[in-house]
């Protein structure tokens, strides 16, 4: 059972959040472990293991690069530790930006050209991510959000850096 079905949602790159506590509280009480202390055996390892999944899935639902993660790794198009070639133009990109923050005085403006390319990163994948439907959605196209998802990880570790 994957995330989306222990949740009776449908698959989706972007989660309501604002209905993810409720729905949570709601099947933390249906398969809590403390349920099942008179249940046989079998029915106590998958109580625990229903709610491991749980918790698992409300974390990962929580983190929108977690749940664009999670989806592409369930449709077998990411892998753990995989090796992704990202186009030059984004890494020369990536590269001036580091070199700026090594730089004191290149820091100034920095917030803003980062901010730039987050957005620009995200434009040609919003729709796709905004309005994922199962079974319409092309292969095609999650593979640019995939590559959006790696982007994103670089610029995320250079926020960290900054924030540092």
């Amino acid at each position: 059972m994957n995330y989306f079905e222990l949740f009776e949602i449908p698959v989706q790159l972007k989660v309501d959040k604002a209905q993810l506590p409720k729905k949570y509280f709601e099947l933390s009480r249906k398969y809590h472990p403390d349920f099942f202390a008179n249940a046989a055996e079998e029915e106590k390892i998958m109580a625990l293991e229903r709610s491991a999944s749980l918790n698992k899935a409300f974390k990962t639902f929580q983190h929108p690069d977690e749940t664009i993660k999670y989806v592409l790794q369930l449709k077998g198009l990411l892998q753990d530790e995989e090796k992704y070639e990202l186009p030059k133009d984004f890494l020369m990109e990536v590269l001036e930006i580091n070199e700026q923050l090594m730089d004191d005085a290149g820091k100034t403006g920095l917030a803003t050209r980062i901010a730039q390319l987050q957005s620009e990163i995200y434009e040609p994948v919003k729709e796709i991510v905004e309005g994922y439907q199962e079974g319409i959605t092309s292969e095609k196209e999650l593979l640019q959000v995939k590559e959006y998802y790696y982007k994103k990880k670089y610029i995320d570790r250079i926020i960290k850096e900054l924030k540092d």
